[in-house]
């Protein structure tokens, strides 16, 4: 066996901005599961690691399930991608046993699902396979051992299946379907003789439906359904008996949509009624989940607790009060301020004590209930990183953190964190630098906490760090403040805002901020046509920050602004001994010629710089301090302990977003194939 030339020591990535892209295995320390490009990444959210990525798509991943075993230990999952296909994983041991393609669609995948099944005829069990996408149709699959065969089609003419579900009919075996439409509708779908059968739909949605979930309560069977018309209905249905058919018809009841289920030599009739309607949302409720299912002394338990997500930035946490049975809000948590764009997923771990979103903009966000207080829920740390494609990346010169730059408009610092109780080094965002209004295409490091970045647009724009992030900087890895403060300006601002319809972030001084009105005086003072920026708030951190603190609380002031393109900057680069800049723009006829100018980081010393068409520069670089301009690049960190490459056209891909931090083993061969970071150990 040839041993490995890398090991990955993290990862920094987050779920593509679809719905359904993330999925929670409810058995013993369960993995989460996300697409992120055209990957599946496994994420362990105790020991804040990423375990593997499958890969095996060509195009986005759109959808995730895992297949969960009567015991809730899950060892598979099936995902859907923009590639139009379906693709079957087995895990063992937390790595990639296995991989099955399912190919038939003819347009992007957008939901899964999948369920064991056990046939009369058969010893062992097959695995019901149901995928939707944009062709109108619903494919199921059966698979046994290695083979997969498409068992049926279900044609939905001119309409799309945005959500769907499998379970079985109370007490049988037998396998209903669920699937959520554009026409405002839930159809169910039952097997009979392997092929599935409409036997009704489900009406009261007035807009598209985006989640559909079952679960098992007893003897009955629980429905619920989100949609954009802001509301979740949860639908109950049960078998109903014969003695019913006589009961007294005088006490009023809710309308029962019936059907009947031939089963060898006899026919059950089941009903399905609208238990409730649940109203607190206020935008479009994009999903829906129950909690996980558990075994207590052999018994099945189903928690009655339902989680919602929703574009309004909430997640709702549902539960029936024990005294009335009528469903009540018990939780509500979001994101608070922003540029964000609400929830487009939910789920909870194994036992319901931590639940997680997936926001609009990529971000997790991750909750955990206080044992304590159970009414009580506290952001916890979980994995961060870009939600587009990967541009740029630099070591600061001490080679203690990294700086990145991506076509989601964010420059994102990772560093270490350092704990004293404990040997383990974990990598983290622990800050949001700049938050643009246009692509980011380049930066360069000028020192150690200042740094230029370039967009696109016409201006090159300088940062510089603020004192509450050096301090916090040092808290979370282990430096001494003092130290690094020395080396700083004595007038450093304490943070950074960006002003309405801005795009410079402004320094924030500590006069600025005891000059700050209290909520009270706003209120008295203020008109509610003023805008108000979002105040910078510093605070000491001793852990890595969370995405609310990072989209608001992590900026760095820009120092300055440097001019002279006349179209759009896509490169550029800082001398090694951080007197020049040269960058680089598009040309007239947007080929990608490369015209370098320089600059003196002397504001009173700026030199004359390039329009794209010539090149104008006060003196040429000196020997050495040249870099490579190419669509590949390499470059050491000061110490010479670690190189980044990017290559291939991986990361300038649109479609790419992740970063990996990666260990080199001394004496390898070291190949390429998409953006990495290898740090190595000196023997």
């Amino acid at each position: 066996m040839v041993a490995p030339v890398l090991e990955i020591t993290h990862v920094f990535c987050c779920p593509n901005r679809v719905r359904g892209a993330l999925s929670w295995s409810s058995g013993p320390g369960g993995l989460l599961a996300f697409g992120t490009s055209c990957s599946v990444v496994l994420y362990d959210p105790k020991k804040r690691v990423v375990i593997t990525n499958l890969n095996g798509h060509t195009a986005r991943v759109n959808c995730i399930q895992w297949i969960c075993k009567q015991d809730g230990s899950s060892t598979e999952l099936v995902s859907g991608g923009s590639d139009n296909q379906v693709i079957h994983w087995e895990i063992e041991n937390d790595q990639l046993l296995k991989a099955v393609h399912l190919q038939g669609h003819e347009g992007p995948v957008y939901a899964v699902h999948a369920l064991y099944q056990r046939r009369a005829s058969d010893i062992g069990l097959h695995t019901l396979i149901v995928s939707a996408a944009s062709d109108s149709t619903v494919r199921i699959w059966s698979k046994k051992g290695a083979e997969v065969t498409c068992i049926q089609t279900l044609n939905f003419g001119n309409g799309f299946t945005l959500a769907l579900c499998l379970s079985y009919l109370p007490n049988t075996d037998v396998p209903i379907l669920a699937c959520g439409d554009d026409d405002c509708k839930i159809h169910l779908f039952v097997q009979r003789d392997d092929q599935f059968q409409k036997v009704l739909f489900l009406c009261g949605h007035e807009d598209w439906i985006r989640g559909v979930e079952w679960a098992t309560f007893g003897r009955d069977l629980f429905l619920a359904s989100c949609s954009q018309d802001c509301l979740i209905r949860i639908w109950k249905l049960y078998i109903k008996s014969t003695s019913s058919e006589t009961q007294d018809d005088d006490n009023i009841k809710l309308k029962e949509n019936t059907f009947t289920i031939e089963n060898e030599s006899t026919k059950v009739v089941c009903a399905v009624t609208l238990e409730t309607v649940l109203a607190g949302h206020e935008n479009w409720v994009n999903a829906v989940h129950w909690q996980p299912s558990f075994y207590e002394d052999g018994v099945l338990q189903q928690p009655m607790r339902l989680l919602s997500a929703s574009m309004d930035k909430t997640m709702i946490l549902w539960a029936p009060d024990e005294e009335s049975g009528v469903w009540l809000e018990q939780v509500r948590v979001g994101e608070v301020g922003g540029n964000t764009l609400g929830f487009y997923d939910c789920q909870f771990n194994e036992d319901g004590s931590m639940i997680i979103a997936h926001a609009f903009h990529g971000a997790l966000h991750l909750w955990k209930q206080n044992a304590a207080n159970p009414r009580e829920w506290t952001p916890e740390i979980v994995i961060s990183g870009h939600f587009d494609g990967v541009q740029d990346l630099m070591w600061d010169p001490e080679g203690e953190f990294i700086i990145t730059v991506g076509t989601d408009q964010t420059t994102r610092l990772f560093a270490p964190w350092k704990r004293k109780d404990q040997s383990q080094v974990t990598w983290h965002e622990i800050a949001r630098p700049q938050i643009h209004g246009y692509d980011l295409k380049c930066l360069a490091m000028i020192s150690r906490f200042q740094f230029v970045s370039g967009a696109d647009e016409k201006v090159l724009r300088v940062f510089s760090a603020p004192r509450n992030f050096v301090e916090n900087f040092c808290a979370i890895t282990g430096q001494s403040l003092n130290l690094v403060l020395c080396t700083q300006d004595g007038d450093l601002p304490e943070g950074a805002t960006v002003p309405a319809l801005g795009l410079s972030n402004k320094a924030v001084f500590q006069g600025d901020i005891a000059s700050q009105p209290s909520d009270e005086e706003e209120l008295l003072t203020g008109t509610s046509f003023d805008y108000q920026p979002v105040a910078f708030h510093p605070s000491i951190l001793t852990e890595p920050p969370t995405e609310d603190h990072l989209l608001q609380n992590t900026l760095w002031p820009e120092v300055q602004k440097l001019y002279g393109h006349g179209y759009e900057i896509f490169c550029v680069a800082c001398s090694n001994s951080k007197a020049l800049l040269a960058s680089a723009c598009k040309v007239g006829n947007f080929t990608f010629s490369f015209y370098l100018f320089t600059c003196y980081l002397n504001p009173q010393a700026l030199a004359s710089c390039g329009d794209g068409g010539r090149t104008l520069c006060e003196r040429p670089l000196g020997l050495g301090e040249t870099q490579s301009t190419g669509t590949d690049w390499s470059e050491w960190s000061p110490s010479d302990r670690a190189a980044v490459r990017r290559g291939g056209g991986w990361l300038t891909s649109t479609w790419h977003c992740g970063i990996v931090l990666f260990k080199f083993l001394p004496g390898r061969m070291i190949s390429n194939s998409q953006f990495r970071i290898y740090p190595y150990s000196v023997e």
